[in-house]
């Protein structure tokens, strides 16, 4: 039977590996920008998992901490991304960039 203490890494290695995946397959810049966000969404996750050591000792307040600190800069990287795709809609017509020569000038 899994250990508890082993169901929040597991759930945020899960949550990174779909959203690599998303990132990978998805050839929409806004699904892209959604995929990172849940990769950093398991990352949170694990990070915070690893800060109670044992089950009897407090949490360390330092990586709680870091992790409000990422959620910030998540929620300020994503409004810049979601500008540059508003950006490149509007220049190109289209949510995507080029791929494979396809629609190249």
């Amino acid at each position: 039977m899994m250990q508890a203490f082993l169901l929040y890494p597991l759930a945020g290695v899960t949550l990174f590996v779909m959203g690599l995946y998303a990132v990978i397959v998805r050839p929409h810049l806004v699904q892209k920008i959604l995929a990172v966000n849940v990769m950093g969404s398991g990352v949170f996750l694990v990070f915070l998992s690893l800060a109670k050591r044992s089950p009897e000792s407090i949490p360390d307040p330092v990586p709680q901490a870091m992790v409000l600190t990422g959620i910030v800069v998540a929620i300020s990287a994503t409004a810049l991304a979601l500008t540059l795709v508003c950006r490149i809609h509007a220049a190109t017509g289209r949510p995507y960039l080029s791929g494979d020569g396809e629609d190249a000038p």
